[in-house]
């Protein structure tokens, strides 16, 4: 039997669970959680879900550019610290290690964060050419960090927290739960959340709107700002505004073997469960621990932004034709809207002092 399922069939013969339990346990339980496996979840081949790396190094080198521009800004610094929580595989990374030039090379220093074991041991290979230099080395999730200039840089790692689904029926605010017979929905206090969607809501609630509420959100973002002195906090996620998510009334959902579904209650620990992010809440976070952030912006127009598309398109020209249409491709999956260009947005923060 699951292990996880056999756990919370004993919790639920007590009583309901909340959905944002059931997360934590199935993507985080120490020894049976989906994050916790020495098999990694990614890639088009084999993986349950494949991200903007897979397709390519363009993510990483508009990335580089952006980040080289944060560089110049804050007056060229000695030492330009990147932190990437959640950072998986290493592969962003390693392209922004690979595609760093000049003074900003010299200045780079890469600090991968992610426990997961298959996270530690696939960024061995991808980073091992600067973890020999000195340029990259890995943190712990917990380790304390010196006060460091540069930039916090995450990329899906805040649809990964756990998140409790909220509807409201008109009169009262209903959670999501699991129960013996299966998920449910029963009414419960929302606590802040109540407030917090109420006041986000365009022309006040209505029966059927929902959100997600992320608890730990806030403590997530400040431990994760706390070192950062000077530099750019980025997130790239996927997520909407709150009043969109509102409207819509957000869900959890399953991701396994490349399909997508609502079932976040089936295989716990054998299948990935992520939320839309609530942006203007993040953004919110963010104030409060100091930083100032922009308006959120869809992945394409951010690529669009950054990137130096006509001096990479006539570059592209003398690669060989696979060379030049995986390029292409991977451009295209990052721009078009109706690919990672509008679904995913980029939040960036600035600390000025």
């Amino acid at each position: 039997m699951n292990e996880l399922k056999a756990l919370l069939e004993v919790r639920t013969a007590v009583g309901s669970v909340p959905a944002a339990d059931v997360m934590a346990l199935a993507l985080y339980h120490p020894e049976h959680g989906y994050y916790r496996r020495p098999a990694g979840p990614w890639g088009f081949e084999g993986g349950d879900y494949y991200t903007a790396l897979d397709c390519g190094p363009l993510l990483g080198e508009t990335l580089t550019l952006r980040l080289e521009e944060v560089w110049r800004d804050l007056g060229c610094p000695e030492v330009f610290t990147v932190l990437e929580p959640g950072a998986g595989r290493g592969w962003l990374g390693r392209d922004l290690l690979k595609a760093a030039s000049g003074g900003f090379a010299s200045a780079l220093r890469y600090l991968h964060q992610d426990d997961n074991p298959a996270a530690r041991a696939t960024s061995r290979e991808a980073l091992s050419p600067w973890i020999a230099t000195g340029q990259a080395r890995w943190v712990a999730e917990g380790e304390t960090l010196e006060p460091f200039v540069g930039a916090v840089v995450s990329n899906e790692l805040f649809d990964a927290l756990p998140a409790q689904p909220w509807r409201w029926t008109g009169e009262a605010w209903e959670r999501e739960v699991l129960t013996v017979e299966g998920a449910s929905w029963e009414p419960s206090d929302p606590g802040p959340a109540g407030g917090w969607f109420a006041s986000r809501a365009e022309g006040g609630l209505e029966p059927g709107d929902g959100s997600l509420w992320c608890e730990g959100l806030p403590s997530l973002v400040e431990r994760l700002a706390r070192p950062l002195e000077r530099g750019l906090f980025l997130a790239i996620d996927y997520g909407e505004s709150a009043a969109r998510l509102l409207a819509k009334g957000a869900d959890l959902r399953r991701y396994r073997a490349h399909q997508v579904d609502g079932r976040w209650w089936d295989d716990l620990g054998q299948a990935d469960l992520t939320a839309d992010v609530d942006l203007t809440r993040l953004a919110r976070c963010l104030e409060e621990a100091g930083l100032e952030p922009a308006p959120a912006q869809s992945l394409g127009r951010w690529i669009r932004t950054h990137a130096p598309l006509m001096d990479w398109e006539a570059a592209w020209q003398d690669l060989d034709p696979a060379a030049r249409r995986a390029r292409m491709e991977n451009l295209l999956a990052l721009t078009l809207p109706g690919m990672m260009g509008d679904r995913f947005k980029v939040l960036e923060a600035r600390r000025a002092v």
